[in-house]
């Protein structure tokens, strides 16, 4: 069972956080490795023992959300490997974004083991999928697929939002169907709909701001980050119904500035 915690950042005077409707660490978990296509990987050095070994590693993932590398025996995280199974994954939502503590990341700790032989040409095409580019040295006698059984997983989804995962929960969840279209949507509402957010940020979660920016977005809701007077503030706004595409977001969220308008103080 996942457990999940949610600290106090931006949610009013009261600093309790209202029943707003979200998707489970798990989903948002699987949401990210699913989006993600390069990671840390840490394995521990077989020169330095008990010291970890971090590596810059691109990666596929499975139906199961495993990991699934491409290695070469010369690389010393193989090497490791070979020695210990065990090593750890840390995936970020965005490493570029300007406020990296604010954005989502999860770290997969699991086995890390040879793919074998009868299963090695369905991971090719996983991986292929992923970066097509490998064509070029995927059937180098030196590389080899690896692929990580999770154990357990930590997530972290900004400033006081973190939980365990079970492997179990992260196993059976699905990425969010709008994985693929969430850049888009946020893109288009900073850049064009500042305004709006603001607005939505007043009515439909009590918090004044003079800037507001959504970070992030899904088939519940979104998050938006908020300049007020007091600081830098985040909060979570559900929609008014579960969307399952980018058309139907945009629905939806016209309704609802159409809505905040209505119920505005400024037009009482």
């Amino acid at each position: 069972m996942t457990t999940q915690s949610r600290g106090q950042h931006g949610y009013g005077a009261a600093g309790k956080p209202p029943d707003i409707p979200e998707t489970s660490y798990a989903e948002q978990a699987r949401t990210l490795m699913y989006l993600g296509r390069v990671g840390t990987l840490s394995t521990e050095s077989q020169k330095q023992p008990g010291f970890p070994f971090g590596s810059v590693m691109p990666y596929g993932a499975d139906g199961q959300g495993r990991p699934v590398f491409l290695v070469s025996t010369m690389a010393m995280h193989t090497q490791n490997l070979e020695a210990d199974p065990r090593a750890a994954l840390l995936v970020m939502q965005d490493p570029g974004a300007e406020d990296v503590l604010g954005a989502g990341r999860v770290t997969v700790l699991g086995k890390t083991e040879r793919v074998l032989d009868d299963e090695r040409a369905a991971v090719r095409e996983l991986y292929l999928a992923a970066y097509p580019n490998a064509k070029y040295w995927i059937d180098f006698d030196d590389f080899s697929f690896y692929r990580m059984d999770v154990v357990d997983l930590y997530f972290v989804g900004g400033f006081g939002v973190m939980g365990w995962v079970t492997a179990d929960d992260y196993r059976t969840a699905q990425p969010d169907p709008l994985a693929d279209a969430a850049s888009g949507i946020i893109s288009h509402m900073s850049a064009d709909h500042s305004g709006s957010m603001v607005l939505l940020a007043k009515v439909y979660a009590g918090l004044e701001a003079t800037e507001a920016q959504m970070t992030a977005v899904d088939r519940l809701g979104f998050q938006v980050r908020l300049k007020t007077e007091k600081g830098m503030k985040g909060a979570r706004i559900a929609f008014d119904r579960e969307v399952r595409s980018a058309l139907e977001t945009r629905e939806v969220l016209v309704e609802m500035v159409k809505q905040a308008k209505l119920q505005s103080p400024e037009r009482k």
